[in-house]
């Protein structure tokens, strides 16, 4: 069983990573939190640093990264909406709860790697068609047609559909909309599609409210 339970894990972290490509590696990240929490940022949404964001100098705003520490090995994974870091041989600066995430609280600066999980529609057709294919909804409410500006958000993944039940059974009671369920081979992912881009920091801050800060927002394409 605990090879089984090993094997699983081996099979989505090698899914995960086959959406990526590196982007830069070694290039130094930092991060920025209380003096600017509140603040427009580039893109007109306002700053929260407990949100898994980023600020990067020239990347499209949606871009959703996956930043490692190359110390401790550590990831996260952000979405670009913010421009910076204007500090020479800074490539990056992530929000103060990505920072947690990545353990450079103390140091205040990281060498990382950066990859491109989604540079907005970059997704291959491949990948949207089988997940479409797989997707279950779970939310008894009826979808608008989608339009641009939308965001799926990933709450967790399991590897029991049981406990991916319990979950979304929460989500529903706590007043989410448009609950699904994605399956693959190894795991099923319980996502809250279709999130308007003026309603994506209220889903956010629900979702932290209830205890869940692991979340991955990407661009719905």
């Amino acid at each position: 069983m605990k090879h089984k339970k090993i094997f699983v894990l081996f099979l989505f972290a090698l899914s995960s990573f086959s959406f990526a490509n590196v982007y830069k590696s070694n290039v130094q990240a930092s991060y920025y939190a209380e003096k600017y929490h509140g603040r427009k940022t580039a893109n007109g949404e306002t700053f929260n640093m407990y949100a898994m964001t980023c600020a990067h100098k020239t990347l499209p705003f949606g871009t959703i990264l996956r930043v490692t520490n190359l110390k401790n090995n550590k990831t996260v994974d952000v979405r670009v909406n913010d421009r910076g870091p204007f500090v020479k041989g800074r490539e990056i600066d992530v929000s103060k709860a990505a920072a947690q995430k990545l353990g450079m609280i103390k140091t205040g600066t990281a060498s990382v790697r950066i990859e491109i999980v989604d540079k907005n529609a970059s997704v291959s057709q491949v990948a949207k068609s089988t997940q479409k294919k797989s997707e279950e909804k779970v939310s008894p409410k009826s979808d608008s047609k989608m339009s641009a500006g939308f965001w799926d958000v990933q709450v967790a993944a399991f590897s029991s559909r049981e406990n991916a039940n319990r979950l979304a059974q929460n989500l529903l009671r706590e007043g989410f909309e448009n609950v699904y369920f994605q399956k693959t081979s190894s795991v099923v992912r319980v996502v809250i599609k279709k999130v308007p881009d003026s309603k994506l920091p209220s889903v956010e801050s629900q979702l932290r409210a209830i205890g869940q800060t692991d979340y991955i927002v990407k661009r719905n394409s």
